[in-house]
């Protein structure tokens, strides 16, 4: 299903990784682990072509994702770093606003449930600049419990600033998506506690 052929990176001058190929079927995990500095986030945005690789090429069901574009779009969603929520919008409609830029229409109904599956209910409303950095991070998650076609999800270090019951409904909803055939690339430091059943891949930058 996804597929890095030779993929190489350059920023600033610097090489950050160089030749990395590998393949990702259905039912598996990617865990990119490396320094800081190392190239993930580089990785990351590369896989979803966001960012052009220095050379090599990223390929989905066999076809570059770079030519692919809305088709392939349509069937990944990339969480970020960073939450990227806008300040003045609430939860529920940064959350509305991220899935319909991800190629995605949500129900305000839909978008509620979501967020009360991620701890936030009875904060819909409120204004993202009222939220913690912790409630922040599960408004953009929530985006994983919404029904959509996306088979695969990019997320960039998704474990940050949660707490041991969002952690636990993450990992919940990657062992599910991974279950039903599935694809996940993730950044972190450490390994993730899934099913011994969930076959994951490491990549060390």
């Amino acid at each position: 299903m996804l597929e890095l052929r030779s993929l190489s990176c350059v920023r600033g001058g610097r090489s950050l990784f160089n030749d990395v190929s590998l393949s990702l079927s259905d039912g598996q995990l990617l865990r990119v682990t490396g320094m800081n500095g190392a190239g993930k986030t580089s990785l990351l945005r590369s896989l979803c072509g966001l960012m052009a690789p220095a050379s090599g090429q990223v390929l989905w069901q066999g076809a570059d994702v770079h030519r692919l574009r809305d088709e392939f779009n349509a069937q990944m969603i990339y969480v970020g770093h960073a939450a990227a929520l806008k300040d003045e919008l609430s939860a529920s409609e940064n959350l509305t606003a991220a899935a319909l830029l991800g190629g995605h229409a949500v129900s305000s109904a839909a978008a509620k449930a979501a967020l009360a599956q991620a701890g936030l209910s009875g904060r819909e409303r409120l204004p993202a600049r009222n939220l913690s950095q912790g409630q922040r991070r599960r408004v953009a998650l929530a985006r994983l419990a919404l029904k959509s076609s996306a088979r695969l999800w990019i997320l960039d270090e998704p474990f940050n600033a949660l707490d041991t019951a969002a952690t636990d409904w993450l990992l919940g909803l990657i062992t599910a998506h991974l279950t039903g055939g599935g694809l996940v690339v993730l950044t972190s430091h450490q390994p993730v506690a899934l099913p011994e059943s969930v076959q994951q891949v490491v990549l060390a930058l």
